[in-house]
């Protein structure tokens, strides 16, 4: 048995990528996608027919170059979305844009808008996840978006505050990341490696998973982010993790067998008192941990950059639809 099996019998395994082929090469129940991955993915002969499928749809909804450059690429999302959805079972998430991550009612427009073009393509938006940034404006489009239907992911998240904020607007799914919890410790031990058994990223999603099962939280944890495979074993038996194709594959050559790392039994009996975070409690306690402010400001930056590099490609084929 391949340690990937191993892991499948006690978690969800999400594929982390735009490329439809590794998808259904690797064989996740779910996949996430975001502006970079989908970036890289448009630029491959293979997926052209869906980049004229955007194009196409750009140009019947008119307006300026703006508004035809905004239809693109919801078009291109939910064209990609749709297409991955054909080779898993499960859900695609699909990424609200970072430029709106202190907008909720920006989200909320946004993720109405994705939400509405997946349900008029034929696809229930219960096989969708809306992938928002977990600050407290994301936090409480999301809960919104709940109560409406939506299912929703919350991404970059680095502290326990953004945690207990996202389980009490009981959004579907959370998406701590690992790897880059660990990049930021690294880089504080001076670049030295962290052992394994001690690294932050892997205690941050453990003392999550705890809180949840602990209190019965419905929201679901999905470690993300990963560095190595030794992070991805060390939190099996947690609800979800997506994971990059080329950790999926590396998994899938190494044989041998997990036991799970998180148990509900374990959960249970873990320490820790159920907190209740109104505003003011959310941005001081994640103000308190430098990491996490410092992790969700850059990647903010970083996923606003994907964003805006993806919308210059989109402008760019636009253009030269307009001009054809």
């Amino acid at each position: 048995m391949s340690i990937l099996e191993s892991l499948k019998k006690y978690t969800v395994v999400v594929a982390d990528t735009g490329d439809i082929q590794a998808i259904a090469r690797v064989k996740p129940q779910d996949a996430t996608t975001n502006p970079s991955l989908l970036f890289s993915a448009a630029q491959r002969p293979e997926y052209q027919h869906l980049v004229q499928e955007a194009l196409e749809y750009s140009a019947k909804r008119g307006g300026d170059e703006t508004a035809k450059t905004q239809a693109f690429m919801d078009n291109l999302f939910v064209s990609f979305g749709r297409e991955i959805l054909k080779v898993i079972p499960g859900r695609v998430s699909t990424e609200v844009d970072a430029g709106l991550s202190f907008d909720t009612e920006a989200t909320l427009a946004k993720a109405r808008t994705l939400i509405g073009l997946y349900e008029g393509s034929g696809t229930s938006r219960d096989r969708v996840l809306i992938k928002i940034a977990s600050t407290w404006e994301g936090i409480k489009a999301a809960e919104q978006l709940e109560k409406e239907g939506i299912h929703c992911n919350l991404t970059l998240l680095f502290s326990f505050a953004q945690a207990v904020a996202c389980a009490e607007a009981k959004v579907t799914l959370i998406s701590p990341f690992v790897g880059r919890i660990y990049d930021w410790y690294k880089k504080e031990n001076g670049g030295k490696e962290i052992p394994a058994d001690q690294d932050p990223g892997v205690a941050s999603v453990t003392k999550i998973y705890n809180y949840y099962k602990k209190f019965g939280y419905k929201t679901l944890v999905m470690g993300a982010s990963f560095r190595k495979v030794e992070q991805i074993t060390r939190l099996a038996g947690s609800d979800l993790l997506t994971i990059s194709p080329d950790l999926i594959e590396k998994m899938q050559e190494t044989q041998g067998e997990l036991q799970p790392a998180l148990t509900g039994e374990q959960a249970k009996a873990s320490e820790g008192e159920k907190l209740h975070l109104d505003e003011k409690t959310f941005r001081w306690m994640h103000n308190e941990d430098a990491m996490a402010s410092d992790k969700l400001s850059e990647g903010i930056r970083k996923f606003y950059a994907d964003a805006r590099k993806l919308e210059k490609y989109a402008q760019s084929q636009v253009k030269e639809h307009v001009g054809a």
